[in-house]
């Protein structure tokens, strides 16, 4: 077993900031996904606006599931002074963010 440090306490503050940044993104996203899910369904196109909905519910989920488990692998590297893993979702997220905006796209020229 590689051997722990207490690391600089600047560094486990910040990637706690990190964690905390995890869990307001996933109540961001939760939020606009409550949000289109209840949006009038004669405003928008029903499929488009729930498929959105859906995407943005599914984020927030993944961003507050996986919040506690990556803020731990980034302490533990940083106890044992080990390179900070990757974020292996970081594409799931950069698409899913894409995917949303590309249906919001839809959203505004089909009801335009």
């Amino acid at each position: 077993m590689d051997e722990e440090r207490e690391p600089d306490p600047r560094f486990t503050l910040a990637n706690e900031r990190t964690f905390l940044t995890w869990l307001s993104t996933s109540l961001a996203l939760s939020a606009a996904g409550v949000a289109m899910a209840a949006v009038p369904r004669d405003v928008f196109v029903p499929w488009v606006r729930l498929a959105v909905a859906v995407v943005l519910a599914l984020l927030a989920t993944l961003a507050a599931a996986l919040a506690y488990p990556r803020w731990r692998q980034v302490q533990i590297a940083l106890r044992r002074r080990a390179p900070i893993p990757a974020l292996a979702l970081a594409p799931v997220f950069g698409y899913g963010v894409a995917v949303v905006a590309a249906l919001a796209l839809v959203l505004i020229v089909v009801a335009g």
